[in-house]
């Protein structure tokens, strides 16, 4: 029996940091998030990505880096509009953020352009273009 309901979006991901400065800068300045809200009282950051949150809370004090094979998220895809590669490219370039790779993928809306890059936290960040034509 199906479930009785049908998922419609990415609704939030929530992101245990190690460096909560840099790596809100990264979703604020670099990706362009807005910063939504904060809770205090468990040092959640909530910021607005479209129709989307991405929430960011504190690592559990002094937490080791979690090694690559044993994460718990592969990466995060964000839509984004415009879509213009050189544009991409110097902006990622201007705040020193590599561009891992690129190419194109299927997603929610079928096949389009795709980057990688990696936040201050080492989760990689899939930024897709709109989908291709036909």
């Amino acid at each position: 029996m199906p479930p009785p309901f049908r998922p419609l979006r990415l609704d939030h991901v929530v992101l245990r940091v190690r460096d909560m400065d840099r790596t809100l800068t990264f979703y604020r300045d670099v990706i362009g998030a807005e910063l939504e809200r904060e809770i205090p009282e468990i040092g959640m950051k909530q910021l607005r990505a479209g129709a989307s949150i991405i929430d960011l809370v504190p690592a559990e004090a002094g937490a080791e880096a979690v090694p690559e094979s044993a994460r718990n998220m592969d990466h995060l895809c964000l839509r984004i509009e415009p879509w213009s590669e050189s544009v991409l490219a110097a902006h990622f370039s201007h705040f020193g953020v590599p561009v891992e790779g690129e190419g194109i993928r299927y997603g929610a809306e079928g096949d389009g352009p795709s980057i990688y890059v990696r936040d201050p936290e080492g989760n990689v960040v899939e930024l897709k273009g709109p989908p291709l034509e036909g």
